[in-house]
């Protein structure tokens, strides 16, 4: 079976996130990004990052992964997910088209 793609939102808990983020927030937000970067570095994730926007910073990353049974998986099992911070959003996708981007050291220093 040939992998699919889906769309995920992660949302925080306010508008205000990350501008009035709290040390125990921030830590759970440590978490997330090791969580998330071992998922891009294991080829689950193709694209992810914050998206600044009117009306808040959220979340965004496109998974490619078996089915929607493992994306849901994989984002319950976020650490800001699991411990109530951040809810998530996502949708099926069908890559029309991409540009590779080889990530380099820099990308893995955060």
């Amino acid at each position: 079976m040939s992998k699919q793609q889906y769309f995920c939102r992660l949302i925080p808990p306010r508008p205000t996130f990350p501008q009035d983020i709290t040390p125990e927030e921030k830590l759970l937000m440590q978490e997330h990004a090791r969580y998330t970067r071992k998922a891009f570095i294991a080829g689950k994730i193709l694209i992810y990052g914050p998206v600044r926007a009117n009306s808040g910073t959220v979340g965004m990353a496109v998974l490619e992964v078996a089915d929607e049974g493992e994306a849901r998986q994989f984002l319950r099992n976020d650490p800001s997910v699991r411990a109530g911070l951040n809810t998530f959003e996502i949708s099926h996708m069908m890559i029309a088209g991409a540009q590779a981007k080889p990530p380099t050291k820099k990308d893995f220093l955060n």
